[in-house]
């Protein structure tokens, strides 16, 4: 007899997938962490219970949250980075040459260290010498960094009302991080789902926001399979040039002047 494991998309919307293997699971001080093996998506990263990434399209999510801001930026050299803990991230903004310093601060050490033993494809992100990896509070610490970035990234969970990361969504927040870009510097963040019915819960009001504090801001989305809908991520920064569209032509240059290996998604 077969096993499934089912996830809630929304009030009267669930999704079963098929179950080949639990692989590991553990339970972290703030949350449930499980490494599956689903038959649509392959080896799968759940958090209490809803998927976070898959092996099939995880390089669809994270390379729209850090290419587009750091190929838009005209040389990022240090970038900030909040959550993040499964190191994806991290490895997409270290493929830059540019990048001499990226800070990533995510405040469970459970999860950050139950990645590094279970996702191979990032053991060298977490490597690098130019990673600065904290445990901690993301907010905390970068109300305390002395030194501008070029690029803030937040990956977070979604500004729920109530949750541990509602706090990081509010224009209290982003005046503070605002004041922590270098001139010329951009921020992103992710933003939630996107599509024509749930785009009004978070990515809409992240980016009504985020228009409060910045002069520029920039939205945009894609299509994320394991998702079941397009995901939303917004850009800001003082400049609009900075966060406009690059054309067909200034991608293909920058991929090819920055990134060894290219990128999947940006292209021209």
């Amino acid at each position: 007899m077969s096993k499934w494991v089912e996830e809630e998309i929304e009030t009267g919307l669930r999704v079963g997938y098929r179950l080949k293997k639990i692989l590991d699971s553990s339970q972290s001080e703030f949350q449930t962490v499980d490494l599956v093996d689903l038959e649509p998506f392959g080896r799968t990263l759940m958090i209490d219970g809803l998927i976070q990434s898959t092996q099939c399209d995880e390089f669809v999510y994270h390379e729209a949250l850090v290419h587009p801001a750091l190929l838009a930026h005209p040389n990022p050299r240090s970038v900030y980075i909040g959550g993040g803990g499964e190191g994806s991230t991290a490895r997409e903004v270290l493929r830059h040459k540019s990048v001499e310093r990226c800070v990533m601060v995510d405040i469970d050490a459970d999860v950050v260290t139950f990645c590094k033993d279970h996702l191979p494809e990032n053991a060298a992100a977490f490597a690098d010498p130019r990673l600065e990896l904290i445990i901690d509070d993301a907010k905390a610490v970068l109300e305390k960094e002395q030194n501008g970035f070029d690029v803030i990234i937040m990956d977070l969970d979604d500004p729920l009302e109530g949750g541990p990361c509602y706090q990081l969504y509010t224009t209290e927040f982003y005046e503070m991080l605002r004041s922590k870009l270098n001139p010329g510097g951009i921020f992103v963040t992710q933003a939630g789902a996107a599509g024509i019915k749930q785009h009004r819960l978070v990515w809409s009001p992240i980016n009504s926001t985020l228009r409060a504090v910045f002069p520029a801001v920039t939205a945009y989305k894609h299509a994320v399979y394991s998702f079941l809908d397009e995901w939303g991520w917004h850009m800001a920064s003082d400049s609009a040039e900075l966060v406009a569209p690059l054309t067909p032509a200034e991608v293909d240059a920058r991929l090819k002047e920055r990134l060894p290996g290219g990128a999947t998604l940006p292209h021209g």
